[in-house]
């Protein structure tokens, strides 16, 4: 029997991926979630993190994964959670996402399965390709998920970019998203200069805090912009 944990399950290498993913993350609402997916999202992400002033009820939440279609992932975004709460979210079919300072052990508890790991890039970071993979080997069932790190400490957020090209050498290697202070008019930069396998978006997509379908609009089609520019190359 295939044991499911073995390497060759998991996104290492990718290259040069021909449609860039889009996650429409911080959704609050069936309107969102909606919005998001007429778009065009592959992803809409709901934060369970109880610091987040985007955090949904577990009634909300149940509310959304009932909404949300096949072919279309539904990512639960945590912070350090109980158990208890991951195990919900994953009878709903929701993938999770683990933003906080997770070890390998704990989130590898819940595989086999697919999750989203959090790595927070500081300004003196180098995220050099050889270092990062060793750090990173133990999460085995790892998509690795690039924010901007947060002054003093916590868990992304910032609504600021981070240096892209140093994430560069980690394209052919494993698979990667990209966070941090993304919108409609950066997102295409950012695709061609370091072809991540999906790019993740929040606060770039809303107005006066709240999801707006225009801005969301504008994201997916800047994205799909970068994908025919370097598919032109």
């Amino acid at each position: 029997m295939h044991d499911p944990r073995s390497i060759d399950m998991i996104p290492y290498a990718v290259n040069e991926p021909v449609r860039t993913r889009v996650k429409i993350c911080g959704c609050r609402s069936v309107r969102d979630v909606r919005s998001a997916i007429n778009a065009g999202a592959d992803a809409v992400g709901v934060i369970m993190a109880e610091s987040s002033p985007r955090r949904v009820s577990m009634e909300d939440f149940r509310d959304i994964a009932r909404f949300v279609p096949a072919l279309v992932s539904l990512v639960a975004v945590f912070v350090e959670p109980p158990a208890s709460l991951v195990d919900e979210a994953l009878k709903a079919g929701a993938i999770p996402q683990f933003h906080g300072n997770e070890d390998a052990d704990w989130c590898e508890s819940f595989a086999p399965g697919p999750y989203l790991k959090a790595y927070h890039v500081r300004d003196d970071d180098a995220v050099a390709a050889d270092a990062f993979l060793r750090f990173a080997r133990p999460f085995e069932h790892a998509t690795w998920l690039f924010d901007t790190a947060r002054a003093g400490g916590g868990s992304g957020g910032t609504g600021r970019t981070f240096a892209w090209e140093k994430l560069t050498a980690l394209g052919a290697q494993r698979a990667f998203v990209v966070s941090g202070g993304l919108t409609p008019e950066n997102v295409g930069a950012c695709v061609q200069a370091v072809r991540p396998y999906a790019v993740d978006v929040s606060s770039g997509v809303e107005t006066n805090g709240v999801k707006d379908p225009r801005k969301v609009r504008a994201f997916i089609e800047a994205v799909r912009e970068a994908d025919g520019l370097v598919a032109a190359r």
